[in-house]
């Protein structure tokens, strides 16, 4: 068995996405109802029709990612016959994806990823007041090199690693002075640019303690099963599939580094050929194949995606 089935992360989200699903399949439809009914919203509705800006709200995002992600799963599994275990070695998610790789590897139900993304979103903007942190993604650098860089922004503030995403692209996170410090810390390091992004909150550094504490209190009161197929974990960038060590693991998530590139790298070294990113958008596709050349990468969201692929990861 040669292929990985990857799920998006937070940035991935658009106004639309999972309409064309929805319309054309009743198992898309149901993945869809299910999450309203779990978080009691119209959810659907939001993603559907917007606004752009309460989509883009972390509580909202997380979770009507995650329901895309799953509703392109049903379909390949009710339409096409699709046996994850059967067809994958590993799934894997960012970030938040990682619940949905879970879900999708029976590791949890819909019902309880949603909430718990729903608590995620709500407890990672609740855990620092707005205008106290920030990211930043700097271009053309190694880990390494974004580490010292880092290392020397922080001057005694919190700046962190907080996705090493591929080879030349890597976000920092921490307290918004610290960031603000980046740009120029980075030039003597051959930092081509740092772009600072638009988010909400500090994700993925110690800033987010709170939300870890939160997450602990919520994991330790849902079902984990064990999934089907290994899930190639964030923050070992390699795979684990007892229920206890899973939800260690994404506690010490919300605080610790994404290693994106580590788990293409893992996923390289250990047989794959083929990495399917299922749900909204093509990020991690790109991510794949800038990381590792040996690797084919495509991307899985709307019908035409489906009827394009779906021969090959069945057969």
């Amino acid at each position: 068995m040669s292929t990985a089935f990857v799920f998006p992360g937070q940035g991935s989200q658009d106004v639309g996405m999972g309409a064309e699903l929805a319309k054309e399949f009743a198992s898309a439809r149901q993945v869809f109802e299910e999450v309203d009914a779990a978080l009691g919203q119209k959810l659907s509705t939001i993603m559907w029709e917007g606004p752009k800006d309460t989509l883009t709200l972390t509580e909202n995002a997380q979770p009507a990612l995650m329901a895309v992600s799953l509703a392109v799963m049903r379909v390949l599994e009710n339409e096409h016959g699709l046996d994850l275990a059967k067809s994958a070695k590993f799934v894997a998610g960012h970030s938040l994806g990682e619940y949905s790789a879970l879900a999708a590897a029976g590791a949890l139900s819909i019902t309880d990823a949603a909430k718990l993304l729903k608590l995620r979103g709500q407890a990672m903007q609740k855990a620092v007041p707005v205008g106290e942190g920030a990211m930043a993604a700097l271009l053309g650098v190694n880990y390494e090199t974004a580490l010292k860089v880092a290392e020397e922004a922080a001057q005694g503030d919190v700046c962190q690693v907080a996705n090493d995403n591929d080879p030349t692209q890597i976000v920092l996170s921490g307290h918004k002075s610290a960031i603000d410090r980046v740009a120029e810390v980075g030039k003597a390091h051959g930092v081509r640019r740092a772009v600072p992004l638009p988010v909400s909150a500090p994700f993925h550094c110690a800033l987010m303690q709170p939300a870890a504490d939160a997450m602990a209190d919520a994991l330790s009161k849902v079902e984990i099963k064990t999934p089907v197929v290994p899930v190639i974990c964030n923050v070992l960038a390699a795979p684990i599939s007892d229920p206890a060590e899973i939800a260690k693991r994404l506690v010490e998530q919300v605080t610790g580094t994404v290693r994106w590139r580590e788990s293409v790298l893992y996923m390289t070294d250990n047989g794959i050929t083929d990495v399917y990113e299922i749900g909204s958008g093509k990020v991690l596709a790109g991510l794949v194949k800038r990381t590792s050349k040996a690797l084919n990468s495509a991307s899985i969201g709307t019908p035409a995606d489906i009827e394009a692929h779906a021969a090959a990861l069945t057969s």
